[in-house]
């Protein structure tokens, strides 16, 4: 039997919050997939309308959320259905920044979190996440 799995549309989540079509992802992959109860979401930039937000690690950590949120509607799941993040920082000098932008994008939900250093990111970014959501089908 094959896997239950669905891919997400691509769009990009602009600076209004509204959601429109987005160009082609920065590599050879997919925005987000469903595989049965589950949601992958691929790393989200801080960015919108193409290009990265103003605001350094603070702002492009809240436009990764938001765009993670994004891709997770696609999906048919919410912020509140994530169990586990994978963010990229390429300071660390800036994780006291990055956890209050992103504490403040999650609310009172903490799923199980990695944060990585790394040299770089696409883009120019400074933060990357990635999410897996747990969203069973009804």
């Amino acid at each position: 039997m094959a896997p239950d799995v669905a891919c997400a549309q691509l769009t990009n989540v602009g600076r209004d919050g509204t959601v429109s079509p987005m160009s082609k992802p920065l590599g050879p992959y997919t925005p987000a997939v469903r595989a049965g109860d589950f949601v992958f979401v691929s790393g989200q930039l801080g960015m919108a309308d193409g290009s990265l937000v103003d605001g350094g690690v603070s702002g492009q950590t809240t436009q990764a959320v938001a765009n993670l949120s994004a891709r997770l509607r696609e999906m048919g799941a919410t912020l509140d259905q994530v169990v586990k993040t994978t963010c990229f920082l390429i300071d660390m000098d800036t994780f006291v920044t990055f956890n209050a932008a992103y504490i403040a994008a999650f609310g009172d939900h903490r799923p199980a979190r990695s944060t990585i250093a790394v040299r770089e990111l696409p883009a120019g970014g400074h933060v990357e996440i990635e999410a897996v959501a747990h969203s069973p089908k009804d």
